[in-house]
């Protein structure tokens, strides 16, 4: 499995560089916060409608054959970013988004098919963690090619992305039949959303933890988008320097306290009220980081603990709480709230920006954490109910 880690960490860590780069380009150009919002919030809105699609072509035709295809695709989109105008971003924001789609899907699907059933949590586990290790050293690097004021350390740079993991990741050990990603050789259909769409409302377990998560995504698209903005034009710090400290503490979380995070099919209020009042202190911490710029670097603590537990929280809950029989399906549109919530972020919040400030945008964030915390603390009483049939 190691080249799959490494492959991870090579694919990601395009992603690292450009979402701070490319906001910062798009200013330099003279977009509005409204139309950067838009242009970043595309990535992740894209993979999202694609999820499905990728599920239903690697069950078609295995990983391996679609991770060949998505490499191309990724190294095209890469070469096509350093000859292309800020006008085009948002083109190739939604064609990255659409690749990283099918790059997780088949990664998830060969760690599947490639480790025995003792195995696939630790193979899980460190694929997660290598896709974020990115964050640790892809801010950073941005900021020095920013900085440089050098086309030439961008080009070479976006090359490298794109050659890496075409080279490494063209032969990985991945599964080459048809028929990974199903259950019981039933491939996963489009018609299951469709089927589980009419039935969210009458689960509410899924109906809370698709609100909470789309509610708290917000918070995190808004940030990842605005934060390297808003720290170059206040002078508040290194953006770099935020991103990375805020990496960390992610990585650090998912790892240290990996055995801490709840297990058992319970809905614990303590443990969720915890991360979703991390979220709140570390919007409101920005909110006044330009008036007292040493709470910085606190905030990005405070989100990265969010970060770090809230979405491995929820997505364990549910795997224990839903039906087995529509299990995968929902456990989907709940990964799709994610991405809508993080493209939301942007895509919404750029609008605050643009018509009043960062700080009130900030401050709309930790409304979001609030509200977030508010239908967890409503409905906790209704979270502990386990369905019959997920016992079977």
């Amino acid at each position: 499995m190691l080249p799959l880690f490494v492959l991870t960490v090579l694919f990601f860590t395009s992603n690292s560089i450009l979402t701070v780069l490319l906001p910062l380009q798009s200013e330099k150009s003279g977009m509005d916060h409204a139309e950067i919002g838009t242009m970043m919030g595309a990535y992740m809105f894209v993979c999202m409608l694609f999820r499905p699609f990728a599920g239903q072509l690697i069950g078609r035709f295995g990983p391996h054959m679609i991770m060949r295809l998505l490499l191309i695709a990724h190294a095209a989109c890469m070469l096509l970013y350093t000859v292309a105008s800020a006008d085009s971003y948002i083109l190739l924001r939604a064609w990255q988004g659409a690749v990283t789609a099918f790059f997780s899907m088949a990664l998830q699907a060969g760690i599947v098919e490639g480790l025995a059933e003792r195995d696939r949590g630790q193979g899980m586990t460190l694929y997660s963690l290598s896709s974020m290790v990115p964050s640790l050293f892809g801010p950073v690097a941005a900021m020095q090619i920013w900085a440089s004021e050098s086309g030439i350390w961008y080009v070479a740079v976006l090359i490298g992305l794109a050659a890496a993991p075409l080279l490494i990741g063209f032969n990985t050990p991945l599964a080459k039949g048809a028929g990974t990603g199903s259950r019981e050789g039933k491939p996963f259909a489009l018609s299951d959303i469709g089927k589980s769409l009419a039935g969210i409302g009458k689960n509410r377990p899924l109906l809370v933890s698709m609100t909470v998560m789309l509610c708290v995504s917000c918070i995190f698209g808004a940030t990842a988008t605005f934060v390297p903005l808003f720290i170059v034009k206040g002078n508040s710090g290194h953006a770099g320097l935020y991103l990375m400290l805020q990496g960390i503490v992610v990585i650090g979380c998912r790892f240290i306290l990996r055995k801490k995070i709840p297990s058992d099919g319970q809905w614990h209020t303590g443990f969720i009220s915890a991360t979703l009042l991390s979220a709140l202190v570390g919007s409101l911490l920005l909110a006044f980081a330009q008036q007292f710029s040493s709470v910085l670097y606190l905030a990005a603590i405070f989100n990265g603990f969010a970060m770090a537990l809230l979405y491995p929280t929820l997505t364990t809950y549910l795997s224990f709480i839903l039906p087995v029989q529509s299990k995968y399906a929902w456990m989907g549109l709940f990964m799709c709230s994610y991405d809508l919530g993080y493209s939301l972020g942007g895509l919404v919040l750029g609008l605050v920006v643009e018509n009043f400030s960062y700080s009130i945008m900030f401050i709309c964030c930790a409304a979001l954490a609030v509200m977030a915390w508010i239908v967890m603390l409503a409905n906790r009483r209704r979270m502990h109910h386990v369905p019959l049939a997920a016992n079977n």
